[in-house]
């Protein structure tokens, strides 16, 4: 099933983003990591692609396996920042060759080696310019791409940002799910000024439940996001106690996850970071919430 079919769809779902491991001894734990999160049988499954394209091929093998064996569609990230055409193409019918039809294009992460090379040799310096590839190929994708509601890292503000998203739109683009966000004002203004820019795609807002205080200190250094006054006091009272801020972190992502549904927000992307226990306390929350159409 392709993800804008989902997308289309009147009632309410949640989805779920995993990551491969990093080497192949891993790989028996996470398959079983993310067969427990299918298991909750979520409106679909992400499945990350590590940086620099090195466990792409364990990135298939565990999209493939959630999708044959829980009947859950996935979305497969493709970056391309590392790549060449060539190793694209070939990715790319891999992918239709194994019935994964659906394609979260991402120019990909600049690791410290990829940033001190020259960026004018690269095949690919921007995600739109996989998206008209993968949309060149003859292969019948569904193709999505990211946004950042606090502005992109690298793009001098938030109007020449909006702008590049028009662009991956216009190359064929059919969704767009967001980094992580902790505030969901900062959504809904962005919702706004991407719609008065012509952007009508579909955009699902990003959720991560922070269970414990590292945490924290990752997802800034990821995404750079705004953290909000109360989320910062719920980690300075409850941070030292893990159990605690586990439930307080859950809480937290749910109260966001109901305020964007009660907005009219229809669909919302989880990073569940393999932790199929917080994905099922999260669903248990929404029990009566979840596949309702109003």
């Amino acid at each position: 099933m392709k993800i804008i079919d989902i997308l289309n769809q009147k009632n309410m779902s949640l989805s779920f983003e995993v990551f491969p491991p990093k080497k192949e001894a891993g790989l028996e734990g996470v398959r079983e990591t993310t067969e427990h999160i299918a298991a909750q049988h979520p409106a679909y499954m992400s499945v990350t692609y590590g940086a620099g394209g090195g466990t792409s091929q364990f990135t298939l093998d565990i999209a493939k396996n959630i999708k044959d064996r829980f009947r859950v569609p996935t979305l497969v990230h493709l970056t391309c920042v590392s790549s060449n055409k060539e190793t694209v193409k070939n990715r790319i019918r891999e992918m239709h060759e194994m019935g994964l039809n659906n394609i979260l294009a991402l120019r990909g992460d600049l690791t410290p080696e990829l940033e001190k090379t020259d960026r004018s040799k690269w095949d690919y310096r921007y995600a739109v310019e996989l998206i008209r590839d993968i949309k060149e190929s003859g292969y019948d994708f569904c193709i999505g791409a990211a946004c950042y509601p606090e502005v992109h890292p690298e793009s001098p503000n938030q109007r020449e940002d909006i702008l590049h998203l028009k662009e991956k739109v216009d190359a064929g683009a059919e969704f767009m799910v967001t980094q992580m966000v902790f505030d969901n004002n900062l959504f809904f203004n962005f919702l706004y000024k991407i719609r008065e820019a012509g952007i009508t795609v579909p955009v699902i807002p990003g959720i991560m439940p922070i269970t414990n205080a590292v945490q924290v200190e990752r997802a800034l250094k990821l995404s750079g996001s705004f953290m909000p006054q109360r989320f910062k006091a719920m980690v300075d009272y409850f941070g030292q106690d893990p159990e605690a801020m586990k439930q307080a972190g859950i809480a937290y992502a749910t109260d966001q996850i109901i305020d964007l549904y009660a907005n009219g927000i229809t669909n919302v992307h989880v990073y569940s970071m393999n932790k199929p226990d917080v994905a099922q306390a999260i669903m248990d929350n929404l029990s009566n919430i979840l596949w309702k159409v109003f």
